[in-house]
């Protein structure tokens, strides 16, 4: 690693270079209009004026109390000798926005990108929670490379049912089973409905929220102890207020993204996501993110760099804790430092801090080492992402071997065909569909032009008739996503996706399929000719929108497996200072 070295200071900024500074007409009007707040005119004198990007909303639940966060960022902007101005991004809340918030990723991530570099802001504190706010908002700023870092809204308390914890979404989907299967009353789903959101924060399980606050954390941009906190814990104002202090400084040493999102850094996020078991939309957004740095990311490094790392993480849906048990173990720079001591990190890492990755954690202790266990005794020897690739995938499909039943890692099996999401939700119910647990369900045209979006479809609920039989868990293959909270045998992300004429939409009720996680083979079994064939054949089903934003979404959102961002989004756009307004 190239040694960071501080800018000099004190020196002119942006906000004093392009809006504040002098007596000019301009400068006059700028900094009139701000003062129908009540600034004083002190607060102008070239210090660090620093964004709070925030993403409250009460339409994205899990955002809904980082109000309250702004204000403890703002007392520690105030006293690191900053000036904190608060401004509101698009929130894309995955529990309430359709057809799916990752459709609305990459709209919240130019949302970012244009307010950070058309307004008078020296660095930005990213106020995130929800699972694609915390992607957007590292992307936007990204692009622009003005100071940053990130301050999670953190997670909710344990859900608590019949004297049992339960865990936000991953539960929701256990109970859902049950119930199809009979087990379950449906008022004992009702009852079990309140019980599981009981407090302000995000997904309690390693849900995406907590995986990409977790990522967050180990790209380095975001305080060591930021991802596990949890969201009504005193602890999380301490560390907003501390991220407010951190960003001033920040800025007077002109620490920026991109020079802590380097490439070791995403090599080191992703041995952490196989570490804690985390989502697998982790790699698309990582993809996304480096997309924007300029750092040449692939699936093969998510597959090469997971493999020997072991699931140490004992929490849902890969095993039985929630996040407050894992912040009372001590959190991620427990998971980090044994990486690091297992030779498996980049020690020498940069951070917002100003540290290295290890000076952060080699003096954090382990707590609880049934939460967060020894390599000797993980959950899953060989965690991390699988990637595999063959005919029916050929740029890549992802699986998550923590979450999956290790005996159908390897299988072949009859195809049974969904077109779309409404076929399977017309047909799943039918005592008559041909279908039992030897089966592969295969789910098409829930891409990112399929969905559109690329919803969180792809752990297709089994058919009850199944259910019946205890069978939880069969082979299931799309070109969706899913929730991160979710589990089963599922490969997702599959690429080219159907909806561009990748191979999976040409697969037929009845054709045999072999996943052969182990050796990353993913196949179709029929000749390299009826596969030619049947691709010339093929035409899209699905209506391509003709107007507004799901227009330009289809027309430029790129493949899963290249992170599934805006083709002209990829790349780094810079802080130039654009032209006067008036």
């Amino acid at each position: 690693m190239t040694k960071f070295k501080p800018a000099k200071w004190p020196r002119t900024l942006r906000s004093q270079e392009g809006w504040f500074g002098g007596s000019s007409k301009d400068a006059i009007y700028h900094r009139s209009w701000m003062k129908n707040q009540g600034l004083p005119s002190d607060l102008f004198d070239g210090r660090p004026v620093i964004g709070i990007c925030n993403t409250w909303s009460q339409l994205t639940p899990c955002n809904a109390h980082l109000r309250d966060l702004a204000e403890r960022v703002k007392h520690g902007i105030y006293e690191a000798g900053g000036l904190p101005l608060e401004f509101p991004v698009f929130s894309a809340g995955e529990s309430t926005l359709r057809p799916t918030a990752m459709m609305f990723r990459n709209l919240a991530a130019m949302d970012v990108e244009e307010a950070l570099r058309g307004t008078p802001l020296d660095g930005v504190v990213l106020m995130v929670g929800c699972d694609k706010t915390t992607p957007a908002l590292l992307m936007g700023a990204a692009s622009v490379d003005i100071p940053a870092i990130v301050v999670t809204g953190g997670p909710m308390l344990n859900g608590k049912w019949r004297g049992q914890d339960i865990g936000s979404g991953t539960s929701l989907w256990q109970l859902s089973e049950d119930r199809k299967a009979g087990k379950i009353s449906t008022e004992d789903f009702l009852e079990a409905e309140i019980a599981m959101s009981r407090s302000p924060g995000s997904c309690n399980t390693m849900g995406t929220a907590s995986t990409m606050a977790s990522m967050a954390e180990a790209l380095g941009m975001a305080l060591s102890g930021n991802a596990a906190i949890p969201a009504v814990d005193s602890r999380r104002r301490v560390m907003a207020h501390i991220t407010g202090r951190r960003i001033v400084d920040m800025v007077k040493d002109d620490l920026k993204p991109s020079d802590v999102l380097t490439k070791e850094a995403f090599e080191n996020a992703i041995r952490v996501n196989g570490a804690i078991g985390g989502s697998t939309n982790a790699v698309i957004h990582l993809l996304a993110i480096a997309g924007r740095v300029g750092i040449d990311l692939s699936l093969d490094d998510w597959d090469r760099l997971g493999r020997d790392i072991p699931t140490i993480v004992n929490l849902q849906p890969s095993g039985k804790y929630l996040m407050e048990e894992f912040f009372y173990s001590g959190g991620l720079p427990v998971v980090i430092k044994a990486l690091a001591e297992a030779g498996k990190l980049h020690n020498d890492a940069l951070t917002v801090s100003g540290e290295t990755m290890w000076d952060q954690v080699k003096e954090v202790r382990n707590w609880n080492d049934d939460v967060i266990r020894p390599f000797e005794k993980a959950l899953t020897e060989s965690g991390g992402i699988a990637v595999v690739k063959g005919n029916l995938a050929p740029n890549g499909a992802v699986l998550k071997p923590s979450a999956a039943t290790p005996e159908l890692l390897t299988h072949r099996g009859r195809a049974v065909v969904f077109e779309d999401i409404d076929d399977y939700k017309a047909k799943i119910y039918d005592e008559d569909l041909d279908i039992d647990e030897n089966c592969i369900m295969v789910l098409k045209n829930c891409g990112p032009k399929g969905y559109p979006g690329m919803a969180e479809v792809g752990n297709m609920g089994l058919p009850p008739k199944v259910l019946r039989k205890g069978i939880t868990d069969m082979v299931r293959i799309s070109d969706a996503r899913m929730s991160g909270t979710a589990y089963g045998t599922v490969v997702l992300h599959t690429s080219p996706e159907a909806a561009a004429g990748g191979p999976l939409a040409v697969v037929q009720n009845g054709d045999m399929i072999e996943l052969d996680v182990p050796n990353r083979r993913l196949h179709l079994d029929i000749s390299d000719a009826e596969l030619k064939q049947r691709l010339a054949d093929w035409h899209s089903t699905v209506p391509v929108p003709a107007s507004g934003y799901a227009s330009l979404y289809y027309k430029s959102v790129i493949g899963a497996d290249k992170g599934a961002d805006f083709d002209f989004l990829v790349g780094h756009r810079g802080k130039e200072i654009p032209k006067d307004s008036h």
